[in-house]
């Protein structure tokens, strides 16, 4: 299975960026080897709006099936949805620790977003 998780850095030794849509990088990880491909999300990282409903299409398009996260307004959590993406909100911690508690079973699906959207 592939996950989305957003990242501070480029390896999965980097904290959880807990911002999704403003979030410095996403990794796309592939939960049986661990390998991973590093999406740069600069341009959503400093767009005047819209930010996480992009970054929701990019996460999409990768083929990701879950998003682990800090963070997920009502757009881009609406937009996963509708793609069929799954969220998982409130984490925290080292990529690594993240995506090993989610391969044993340690996964809240958000029915929700944990965040208000940016006017």
């Amino acid at each position: 299975m592939k996950i989305a998780v957003t990242s501070q850095g480029k390896t999965l030794d980097s904290q959880l960026d807990p911002r999704f849509g403003r979030a410095a990088y996403i990794l796309v990880i592939d939960t049986v080897t661990l390998e991973f491909e590093v999406i740069d999300n600069a341009d959503n990282k400093n767009a005047f709006k819209g930010a996480g409903i992009q970054a929701a299409a990019r996460i999409s398009d990768s083929g990701a099936e879950v998003l682990l996260t800090g963070f997920c307004g009502p757009n881009a959590f609406e937009t996963l949805d509708a793609a069929g993406v799954k969220v998982v909100n409130d984490q925290t911690g080292k990529i690594i620790d993240v995506v090993q508690k989610f391969k044993q079973g340690g996964a809240v699906y958000a029915e929700s977003a944990n965040k208000d959207g940016h006017w």
